[in-house]
């Protein structure tokens, strides 16, 4: 089969042979992958596979079942799914643990199917799960604009909380704000506590990728007993904590990764995330938030529109 190699850093067509499935696993194939920043890194070498993953890049697709490993549910054959995938995503056929496939709807095309998956379950495990975001509470979500933005935006504006972000020019805040978020700072113009502070927001739940400075400013404009939940340092690995401020507030602080969770945790999160929002998904509540559509012979000008912080959204690869 096809798949997009990255050795020396750039993306180029290969072959190899197709997965062999465990009993738990289908063989998907695939119609579109969603490219995330963790891809950007492990083309840089800077985030290698979790041991038994697949080698090749891509932790998201689109499309359908073609083959059932020995356990799995006769009725999974030929239907059309969207995945996380433990790996392997940047190829023509894709092995995925069949415990995490989730039924692409019908109205929903492969484009949009596989800009859900890693995106709505990151942001779910951090506002909601580790967050505790309840309805009537106050989230911050800063990087508003990215994939995991989007998605944060428009589920905690499902439960009835008030959407506070940051993004890096007017456009991104304008788009946030499409999304449905109720305030959108341009971090680049203003100061993020200084507005909060000047609007009486205090936010009870923290989506941040960005860490590094953030993470004092943050306890700044925190509410008592706040979440915050690191999911990158976009601002570097290390920060001067002025930790009576974190104890003052009672603020837990979360350092939450998805890629290199256990097989049994993502399971159960697919599982959370379906029982809550996977209707609102299926009906379309939701702008899947797509920036742009590029041929997979394209995924090196994918990738650079990640590493120039272009993108308002996701960037999704068309398997041809």
């Amino acid at each position: 089969m096809k798949y997009i190699s990255h050795e020396g850093g750039t993306l180029a067509f290969s072959e190899t042979d197709k997965p062999v499935l465990k009993s738990h696993e289908v063989l998907v194939k695939v119609s579109a992958i969603g490219v995330n920043r963790a891809d950007c890194m492990q083309r840089q070498g800077k985030y290698p596979a979790p041991a038994g993953d697949s080698p090749i890049l891509g932790l998201e697709c689109a499309g359908t079942v073609v083959e059932l490993g020995f356990d799995v549910d006769k009725s999974w054959l030929n239907k059309r799914i969207f995945s996380l995938c433990a790996g392997g995503a940047y190829s023509e056929y894709v092995a995925i643990d069949a415990k995490q496939l989730m039924v692409l709807p019908d109205d929903l095309t492969m484009v949009e199917g596989a800009a859900i998956s890693e995106v709505y379950l990151t942001a779910f495990g951090a506002l909601f799960e580790l967050g505790k975001l309840q309805q009537g509470q106050t989230a911050l979500i800063h990087a508003g604009a990215s994939g995991v933005g989007g998605a944060a935006i428009q589920m905690a504006k499902s439960a009835g909380a008030t959407v506070v972000i940051t993004a890096g020019s007017d456009e991104k805040c304008e788009h946030a704000k499409a999304l449905g978020a109720d305030h959108a700072i341009n971090y680049k113009t203003t100061d993020f506590v200084e507005y909060m502070q000047a609007n009486e927001l205090l936010a009870n739940a923290i989506v941040d990728p960005v860490s590094g400075s953030y993470l004092n400013k943050n306890a700044v404009i925190a509410a008592m007993d706040c979440q915050i939940i690191m999911l990158s340092f976009l601002d570097g690995r290390f920060a001067e904590v002025d930790f009576a401020a974190l104890l003052r507030k009672r603020i837990s602080f979360h350092a939450s990764t998805l890629r290199n969770r256990s097989i049994e945790f993502k399971r159960q999160l697919r599982d959370d995330l379906v029982a809550r929002f996977y209707n609102d998904i299926a009906t379309k509540k939701y702008d899947f938030n797509v920036y742009k559509t590029l041929p997979w012979s394209d995924a090196n000008e994918a990738h650079a529109i990640l590493e120039r912080n272009e993108n308002a959204g996701k960037v999704v690869l068309l398997v041809e």
